[in-house]
This record gives structure tokens, C-alpha cells and sequence, in this order.
């Protein structure tokens, strides 16, 4: 009897009423929709900061903008994550990971909707921060939300959305000439369609938000628990996590492989072009640092998560940067690919570090602090460098001693690096 009980088929739903949804399916909507909102998410990280190097003399041009505000303005994004993302934790504690990351992505598509068509450098500078704003709270609750939706697969998540973001950076530094080209020339709509990539990424956060309270998420967890970032262990982690010389070491080494990224972002495409090499040429190969990182940045999480000690990635990522600022320095427009690719390649050095943010942390909330310590402790390191690499390039009028000053900072986080790829845990 029981057995036939077992076999029975259920009732038929009524017609003209949709059957209801069990607590199975619907977290596996909940897990696809955060997997989608995640890499959309990420997909405009870079693109307010990478899209503008390839048109940085127009822009400059446009807005009577120095050399020395120039390199200002790329340590802008350094600043904003500083200042910004260490107020996430306490942002999302309050109203959801999902509803801050909803209202970052916001401020991104504004931002960079309107900043184009700022008529001068200082608003352009304050609509830069708007949408840079916007990109650091996003920055610091990524991870944490990986860990707590994802707790069994935060290895290839992360690597996911590093490939998301790698794309998004490439894309946004290879297209905006092209893009320039096909409005009419004019550097401001080349700029601000990249607006249009961000607004897609709100609705799914949205949604997020708004999931039905029942929905359990990845981690077990029911509500708005799901969307938000546990807050019980938050002071006793911050204590920690200051006292921790594994957690400064990776706020070195974040900061000095975020110094190297602006500085490129910033300055490479410059380099090529100062070096006889056509604009949308210096655009390509600026993409290709960025495009080397998806399949790399994609992979190299799966493989760090794997070890127990990632000092020896971080060593061999540091030692292609230096090869290829050797080749920026001696010969830039020799074999511009080889200095391009290597340089590609120690831009990795980004999602190693989110990695081991991750893995550093026994569980998410402390995740959530170090993510946030690490980060805004790191940005805030990073700010001084892109700044004196265009002043040295206004005073000297060429590369060799910028590229010199980029170089020992790459010797520094190698340092760091191999201090915090120990297999040592806070929390």
C-alpha cells in the first residue's frame, strides 16, 4: 500500500491556474538569476575607466584638460573605492547586498551617461566619481556575495565574473574609437555608449531584491538574509582583521597590482601612440591586456583555490609585468603585441587577489571585511602612483622614468604577494 502510494501520481493542476512552484525550483531560479546578475554586474566595472584611455588626447583636447590633471583623473577610480567601498559593509547590512549593488549599477549608467557632455575638466572629474561611486560598492559585495550564494563553487565563480570583467574592460578599450568613428568622430558619444551596457545589469539586482522572501538561496539561507551580508561576527572580524599582518599584506598587494592596472588603463594607450603607433592600433593593444584576462582570469581562480600557497602565482604574474615595462622602456614600438601580452598577463594579479580574499576568510562575514579592509586599504595605497606617473611624464616629456617608477612598484607587490599567498586563514 505504501508503495502504491509512493508511485501514485499527484492531481492535475486546475486549468486556467499555474501550478505552484516548489521551494527546489525556485531556488534554482533564484541561483540563475543571481549567476546572471553577478557577470552583468561585472561586465561594467572597468568600461567607466578603460573606455577613456583610447580617447584621453581628445578628451583632453575637449575639455583643456593638463597632463598632470590627467593623471589625476586616473587615480580618481583609486580614490572613489577608497572612500566609497568601505562604507559597503554597512551599506548592505542595512539594505541588502542586492538593493546596494541594484543602486551602485544605477549611479554607473548616470554617471556615465552624462559625463561625456560636462563642459569642463571639474565636472567631468564629479561625474567620473558618480559612476566610480557607484563601481566600488559593487567592487567590495561581489565577492561576499559569491561566497554566500555560491559557498561550494567560489573558485570558478570568481573566476567567472573576472572574465566578465576582463570582457568588459577589453571591450570598452577596443570599441570606443571604433565606436567614435561610427557616431561622427565625436570622442563624447564614443564615451557615453557604454551607459547603455550598464543600464542592463539594474533590472536582475532588482529582482534580486525583490525574490519572493520564502526563496532559499544557495547557502541555505531564507529571505532577506539571502541578499544581505550577516552582520553578527562583523566586530569581532574588524578587530581581526586589523590586527592581521596576512590582511595588510594583501591590502599591499591589492593596492600595488591596483596602481599598475590604473596606470595602464590610464597611460598605455598613450605610450603606443607617443611611440609613433596609430590611435585605434593603441586601442587594440590595450585590449589585448584586457582580453588575455578572460580566459586567464577565468582559470587562474580554479587553479589558486587548488593551493594551499598562492605566493608562487603571485611571483610569476609579477615578473611578467616587469618583462613587460622592460620592453615599454627599451623599445615600446618593437614588438608592441609581445609587450602587450605580458603585460596582459600580470593584469591577472587582480582576480588572484579577490581569490585570496576569499580564501583567506574562514567564512563570509569575515569575507565580507576583508574584502572591504583589503580593498579600500589598497585603493587608497594605489591613488599617489598613477598621479606621479603623469607628472613625471608632463616634466620629462617621454616614459623611461615613469615606466622605472612602475617597475619598482612591481617589485613591491611581488613582495606582498608572496606574504600574502601563505596558507594562513582570519576569522
Amino acid at each position: 500500500m505504501s508503495s502504491e502510494k509512493a508511485t501514485r501520481p499527484g492531481p492535475s493542476p486546475r486549468p486556467g491556474r499555474a501550478p505552484v512552484a516548489t521551494e527546489a525550483t525556485a531556488t534554482g531560479a533564484t541561483r540563475r538569476l543571481a549567476t546572471a546578475a553577478v557577470v552583468l554586474a561585472a561586465v561594467n566595472l572597468r568600461p567607466a575607466v578603460t573606455s577613456l584611455g583610447p580617447v584621453l588626447a581628445e578628451a583632453r583636447a575637449g575639455l583643456g584638460m593638463s597632463a598632470a590633471v590627467a593623471g589625476l583623473l586616473t587615480s580618481v577610480p583609486a580614490a572613489c573605492f577608497a572612500l566609497v567601498g568601505v562604507l559597503a559593509p554597512r551599506l548592505a547590512r542595512r539594505y541588502g547586498a542586492a538593493g546596494v549593488i541594484a543602486a551602485g549599477t544605477a549611479l554607473v549608467t548616470v554617471g556615465l551617461a552624462v559625463r561625456p557632455f560636462a563642459g569642463s575638466t571639474a565636472p567631468f572629474l564629479l561625474l567620473s566619481a558618480l559612476a566610480l561611486a557607484g563601481i566600488a560598492v559593487v567592487n567590495v559585495l561581489l565577492p561576499a556575495v559569491v561566497k554566500q550564494r555560491f559557498p561550494e563553487r567560489v573558485g570558478a565563480m570568481t573566476g567567472l565574473y573576472s572574465m566578465a570583467l576582463n570582457l568588459g574592460a577589453a571591450g570598452a578599450a577596443g570599441l570606443t574609437v571604433p565606436a567614435t568613428h561610427a557616431l561622427g568622430g565625436d570622442w563624447r558619444l564614443g564615451l557615453a555608449v557604454w551607459a547603455a551596457l550598464a543600464v542592463v545589469a539594474v533590472p536582475p539586482w532588482v529582482a534580486l531584491l525583490r525574490a519572493r522572501p520564502g526563496t532559499a538561496g544557495a547557502d541555505g539561507s531564507t529571505g532577506a538574509a539571502a541578499g544581505t551580508v550577516p552582520a553578527g561576527a562583523a566586530p569581532v572580524a574588524d578587530s581581526r582583521i586589523t590586527a592581521h599582518p596576512v590582511a595588510w599584506a594583501l591590502a599591499v598587494y591589492f593596492g600595488l597590482q591596483a596602481t599598475a592596472a590604473y596606470v595602464i588603463m590610464g597611460w598605455l594607450p598613450q605610450i603606443f601612440r607617443d611611440a609613433g603607433l596609430p590611435a585605434e592600433t593603441a586601442g587594440l593593444l590595450f585590449a589585448v591586456t584586457s582580453l588575455l584576462g578572460v580566459p586567464l582570469s577565468f582559470a587562474l581562480p580554479a587553479v589558486a583555490g587548488r593551493l594551499r600557497d598562492q605566493s608562487g602565482l603571485a611571483v610569476v604574474l609579477g615578473c611578467f609585468g616587469l618583462a613587460g615595462y622592460a620592453g615599454l622602456y627599451f623599445a615600446p614600438a618593437a614588438a608592441p603585441w609581445l609587450w602587450a601580452v605580458l603585460i596582459g598577463v600580470a593584469n591577472c594579479s587582480f582576480p588572484l587577489a579577490l581569490t585570496m580574499i576569499g580564501l583567506r576568510g574562514r567564512d563570509t562575514a569575515t569575507v565580507v571585511r576583508l574584502s572591504a579592509f583589503a580593498q579600500s586599504a589598497g585603493y587608497l595605497l594605489s591613488i599617489p602612483g598613477p598621479v606621479l606617473v603623469g607628472v613625471l611624464y608632463q616634466h620629462t616629456g617621454g616614459w623611461r622614468l615613469p615606466l622605472l617608477l612602475v617597475s619598482v612598484l612591481m617589485l613591491g607587490q611581488i613582495v606582498a604577494g608572496r606574504l600574502a599567498g601563505r596558507d594562513r586563514q582570519i576569522g
